[in-house]
């Protein structure tokens, strides 16, 4: 068995992304969900951003992910929920570029990212393939990856302070995130880096923790190319989750899509 390399920031997850106001993505996959009636794969599911909120409008969603620690937060969120959320919410531990399970369904998510841990064109097009073998017959796939930026300088081995958020169970006790970019490979296009956690009380540090993350990047060009791979045409793209056109201004990369008739 590998080591779960989102242990520690499954610990933090919630309250990290809580504290990020630019992060827009859920109105999105929420008005996707109840305009397609359901039922819902969320694929990467995490610690459940994103699939409660479509539980509780009443609509059934499965979530699949390949870490446990993110899993055993989103089942201690689950058991807070009222029954009838509950019972519309069903987990799948399992690798997004193999998983299959007999149920079809009238929407495929794959929100904030997950299709960024997908380091080869082998995975890329796996994983957008089981999306594409799960959607019913005129089922959509919604998913983002983040707008590249060549002309933003990121440097290597410097910190960069990301977000910061309270502790309400401890006054005064404050954490932050770093994120410290470690190596970039431009042909293979992924970089490396490590979130570094630092729990402060005032200005006493308290506790650092590290976790490591790689993430690749995609071209408009090389999506294209990945969708016909996997037999899919796309429906919508826009360049931000306010559905603004995806251009030179664009911050993000959504898309949803259908399988090839």
């Amino acid at each position: 068995m590998h080591p779960d390399p989102y242990t520690t920031s499954a610990k933090y997850y919630d309250a990290a992304y809580a504290a990020v106001p630019e992060l827009i993505d859920l109105p999105f996959y929420l008005d996707l969900a109840k305009k397609t009636g359901g039922p819902v794969l969320e694929m990467g599911c995490g610690t459940g951003r994103v699939l409660l909120p479509i539980a509780r409008a009443g609509i059934e969603i499965h979530g699949l992910d390949g870490s446990p620690a993110m899993l055993e937060v989103l089942r201690e969120h689950i058991a807070t929920e009222p029954g009838e959320v509950r019972r519309r919410i069903f987990i799948h531990q399992g690798d997004m570029r193999t998983f299959r399970n007999e149920h079809k369904y009238a929407l495929v998510t794959i929100p904030f990212r997950p299709m960024q841990h997908m380091y080869t064109v082998e995975d890329q097009v796996a994983a957008l393939q089981t999306a594409a073998f799960h959607l019913r017959p005129g089922g959509l796939l919604a998913f983002d990856v983040f707008f590249p930026r060549f002309d933003v300088p990121r440097p290597i081995g410097e910190e960069m302070l990301e977000i910061e958020w309270a502790v309400p169970a401890h006054p005064g006790r404050m954490v932050r995130r770093y994120l410290r970019r470690e190596s970039l490979d431009k042909v293979q296009q992924f970089f490396t880096a490590s979130f570094i956690y630092r729990t402060y009380e005032g200005d006493v540090l308290l506790s650092e923790e590290t976790a490591p993350l790689k993430m690749s990047w995609y071209t408009y060009p090389q999506l294209q190319a990945l969708f016909l791979m996997a037999g899919l045409e796309v429906v919508e793209e826009y360049g931000s989750f306010n559905k603004t056109p995806l251009d030179n201004d664009a911050s993000d990369m959504v898309f949803t899509l259908k399988r090839h008739p």
